[in-house]
């Protein structure tokens, strides 16, 4: 396996040149936070997570975590080491509160960190991702007591926690969750019931664990309305914060997994255990959903990150492995990077890797628009706009990270498919990132379902408009960008006409337009993330570093040329409504057309 390498110079060209990030350092709680201090930051973050981090990625993958007899986990060999210096370094805390202990810095930055812990090793990145998600939901719905006797710790690393809440019979659906929240006379709750696919659920890492549990109070409303969410620690917490007794909360198994070894994905089973009420009995969902939010935005960073590690793999394989003879070449034999497929894949992986990283970076900036702009208009469209891009870097981040780290196994041949050499483990680890925090066809039902009817359609159809202004500054940028432009309002054309009927038949049809949703999240994910190259292959222009600029225009013109036209093609996929999809029944779909016929 390569070793990793922090693409820093990307990342900040990303942030000064594409997203805007000098403008988000200009608002009130950001002073601090300022363009140089952020890429010497992230300069020393990269180094921390290639040394430190990255090295226990291959160990963890075939160790594992383990479950001892008497119900404890263990994590892999350093994994424990690893986290005390992550807590120490304090990189869980940079993008949290000051006011509990974290640095302030712009939920941007905390993206931009994420990938970097990803690359490194995406287990190992878990607990911090889901730490951050229970921190957000306290921070959002907490009473004071709460915050401050769990968020300076969970802030700091010290502490971690978990989202608890799927069960064996209520996995997407969460409405039918059984487990039960039984008022005490002492203002807590007693929680019981199991909950499964709990990542870190439990670990030897940090002295305590925090776990976000869903659960129903006697009397609740049916389904999703009678929701509740509880904190139910480890360890209960004694009056001078010290850690007191073990609660009854148990890890029954462990999942055995086809990647993310070195990710504890624990069984939980809660006996009478302590819990303490988050805001009021049934908004359970609304908490649910801070936390899947600030997750779902973090997974589609990992479909980036692990496909990032991936093509580093494949261009050094590349460009060592040498078979054949190109055409034109001298000597015996040539580098496979010199084969016009080799490059087809290569450049693939790196448009696309582009695009997602701007897209990413993209949605959080305008999360920290939505919260911290003073003007609140700013702050409304912020929010619609994080709303409509969350679920398509979700899915389509995903999407991609099976598809570009599939792309580098192939590239290094028989060699990628030997499980020594690493390439194997990155597609293994990546796949569960489509199926976690709502799977993608979830993603795209709510992008459809949700996203779309805001202010009547208007506010999409005003995001599409925003995204054409560029054709016009692309039209006037030269002949080199001439084919950029047009396929991009080819492209939007596309786009609009499938938004249109989306609004049309949502309203009057809603099963046609959920039947063509996956395939319209792809044209939108086609779509922004061809506009995001666009913009940076422009910024890259007005910049006095040539190489740079030429870097940006191939990038962009190839992502136009040969990526992008895939996006008008699933045009009649989205708008072909469920007439075909509901046309067999499982008997047929099974392949029998009769009964068979008995001679």
């Amino acid at each position: 396996m390569s070793q990793y390498q922090p693409p820093i110079a990307d990342i900040a060209f990303a942030l000064e040149h594409v997203v805007g990030y000098p403008d988000l350092a200009k608002l009130p709680g950001f002073e601090h936070a300022d363009l140089e201090t952020v890429v010497e930051l992230l300069e020393q973050c990269g180094e921390f997570m290639a040394e430190v981090v990255a090295p226990t990625n291959r160990r963890g993958d075939t160790e594992g975590s383990r479950l001892l007899p008497g119900g404890a986990v263990v994590t892999p060999s350093g994994f424990k080491e690893v986290y005390q210096q992550y807590v120490d370094a304090g990189w869980g805390s940079v993008p949290l509160p000051e006011e509990y202990g974290g640095g302030g810095f712009p939920r941007t930055v905390g993206l931009v960190i994420q990938e970097l812990m990803t690359s490194a090793n995406m287990a190992f990145s878990l607990c911090p991702l889901l730490t951050q998600g229970a921190i957000e939901a306290l921070l959002h719905y907490g009473d004071d007591a709460l915050k401050q006797r769990y968020l300076p710790k969970m802030i700091s690393g010290e502490w971690t926690g978990t989202m608890n809440l799927t069960e064996p019979a209520a996995g997407s659906d969460v409405g039918a969750l059984t487990t039960r929240a039984v008022p005490r006379a002492d203002g807590s709750y007693a929680i019981t019931g199991q909950k499964i696919f709990i990542t870190y659920g439990d670990h030897d890492m940090a002295d305590q664990i925090v776990h976000l549990v869903l659960a129903r109070t006697p009397g609740a409303p049916e389904g999703t309305r009678g929701i509740s969410c509880f904190i139910v620690p480890k360890f209960l917490i004694n009056d001078d914060g010290s850690l007191g007794e073990r609660n009854t909360v148990q890890t029954v198994s462990l999942e055995h997994k086809m990647g993310i070894h070195a990710s504890p994905t624990c069984v939980l089973s809660y006996e009478d255990a302590t819990g303490y009420l988050i805001g009021e009995e049934n908004l359970g969902m609304r908490i649910m959903f801070v936390m899947m939010n600030s997750a779902r935005l973090g997974v589609g960073v990992q479909g980036l990150a692990v496909a990032e590690r991936a093509y580093q793999q494949s261009l050094a394989y590349a460009q060592e492995r040498r078979q054949g003879r190109a055409i034109g070449a001298s000597g015996t034999s040539s580098a496979i990077i010199e084969f016009p497929d080799v490059r087809r894949m290569l450049l693939t992986q790196r448009a696309h890797l582009a695009a997602m990283r701007y897209l990413m970076l993209l949605d959080a900036s305008y999360v920290d628009k939505s919260t911290h702009d003073p003007d609140p208009a700013v702050r409304a469209r912020a929010a619609e706009i994080v709303g409509l891009l969350t679920p398509i870097c979700k899915s389509f981040g995903t999407d991609l990270g099976n598809e570009l780290t599939s792309l580098a196994l192939q590239i290094q041949g028989g060699m990628g498919f030997i499980e020594e050499t690493g390439a194997a483990q990155h597609v293994r680890d990546i796949r569960i990132a489509a199926i976690y925090e709502g799977t993608n066809g979830i993603q795209a039902a709510d992008l459809v379902g949700r996203k779309l009817g805001i202010r009547g359609g208007a506010s999409v159809l005003e995001f599409i408009a925003t995204m054409r202004e560029l054709e016009t500054e692309l039209s006037q940028a030269g002949p080199e960008f001439g084919s950029i432009a047009a396929e991009l309002g080819r492209q939007f054309d596309a786009l609009e006409e499938a938004t249109h009927w989306m609004l049309r038949t949502g309203a009057t049809d809603p099963n046609a337009a959920l039947s063509g949703s996956t395939p319209f999240l792809r044209m939108w994910g086609l779509c922004t993330g061809a506009w995001m190259l666009a913009r940076a292959a422009l910024a890259a222009a007005a910049t006095n570093d040539a190489a740079l600029a030429q870097s940006q225009l191939v990038l962009a013109r190839f992502y136009a040329e040969q990526l992008l036209p895939a996006s008008a093609g699933l045009l009649g996929a989205a708008t072909a409504g469920s007439h075909d999809l509901f046309g067999l029944d499982a008997h047929q779909l099974a392949g029998v057309a009769s009964p068979r016929i008995r001679i």
